[in-house]
């Protein structure tokens, strides 16, 4: 198959890469990032999350956030912005502050969605219908996401079975998209390949996201794995922010200029602007007091003379 002429990157860093961060991060300096990764022309970025701040107190300002990102001048009106949203109380919350799209996760594993959510996957999705129909009845998006889709830390390798089974049900429930995530960053070309597979199956190939983590490395080329198969929608993080909490050694979501470097190198286009792109991992870079974990960001901003 044809790699794709076109690819949609989707940016987590403001709400999954950060959200692990010791430091809490000030809405004002998050809302920065996301202008400017609206400047380098991201055109979906996620803000926040509106769960409870006693288990994500880095996100307990996403209301402030996203009220500001909306009133931006810099944030264009075409650019979504979607919000996590686990339940109805977190959906309410997010529509009050603005919200014109959410996302639910559920998990193909079940030890870690008890860990992450405290329920079964079954529960799960039972909570994330009454979600997906209040959303519906507004006329909202919801993108759904799997976590563990190729291995688990506590059950080791999950089936691709599995993994297609929770997101048809999310697909059937009525998510636009299903991002499949490798939360632990353990999978390689040949295991994503065969759970992407198993997802085609039963769902449409354009309606279905990479989300990989880079602990072991290849997180690039499960993406280029991924393309072969004709996957066109990616997730990454700016600077490579983020990590899995319930993973050893995780070390973030893959970088979003490590991704962009590898479209350019594959001619395929994104829209982002690479130069801008820099300009955004500094900042974060900065504030947080390290350099990017993303290869690329180090050796283009090492070879123009800047430093992180």
């Amino acid at each position: 198959m044809a790699l794709p002429g076109r690819v949609r990157l989707v940016e987590v860093g403001p709400r999954d890469g950060l959200q692990n961060e010791r430091q809490i991060v000030p809405a004002t300096v998050r809302v920065g990032l996301i202008e400017r990764l609206c400047d380098a022309g991201l055109a979906v970025i996620e803000v926040g999350s509106f769960v409870s701040p006693q288990w994500v107190p880095q996100m307990a300002d996403s209301s402030e956030v996203l009220r500001a990102v909306l009133g931006s001048p810099r944030c264009r009106p075409a650019v979504s912005f979607p919000v996590l949203t686990p339940n109805l109380r977190g959906f309410d919350a997010a529509i009050e502050a603005g919200a014109r799209e959410v996302a639910i996760f559920a998990a193909a594993s079940e030890s870690f969605s008890q860990k992450n959510i405290n329920c079964s996957v079954a529960e799960s999705l039972k909570r994330f219908a009454a979600v997906v129909d209040a959303a519906s009845a507004l006329e909202i998006p919801v993108r759904g996401y799997v976590s563990c889709v190729v291995a688990c830390p506590y059950e080791g390798a999950i089936a691709p079975q599995k993994v297609a089974t929770v997101a048809q049900r999310l697909f059937e429930m009525g998510c636009h998209e299903i991002s499949l995530g490798d939360t632990i960053g353990a999978g390689t070309p040949g295991a994503v390949q065969r759970m992407i597979e198993a997802c085609a199956v039963v769902m449409p190939m354009d309606r279905l996201a990479g989300h990989y983590h880079d602990t072991f490395g290849m997180a690039i080329g499960n993406i280029y794995a991924s393309l072969e198969l004709g996957m066109a929608v990616f997730d990454s993080s700016v600077a490579g922010l983020g990590g899995c909490p319930y993973a050893a050694g995780a070390t973030g979501n893959v970088a979003t200029e490590d991704v962009l470097f590898l479209l350019q190198g594959l001619g395929i286009d994104s829209g982002i602007d690479m130069a801008a792109l820099l300009v955004a991992s500094e900042y974060i870079s900065r504030h947080l007091g390290r350099e990017p974990a993303s290869k690329a960001a180090r050796a283009l901003l090492a070879r123009r003379g800047g430093a992180a």
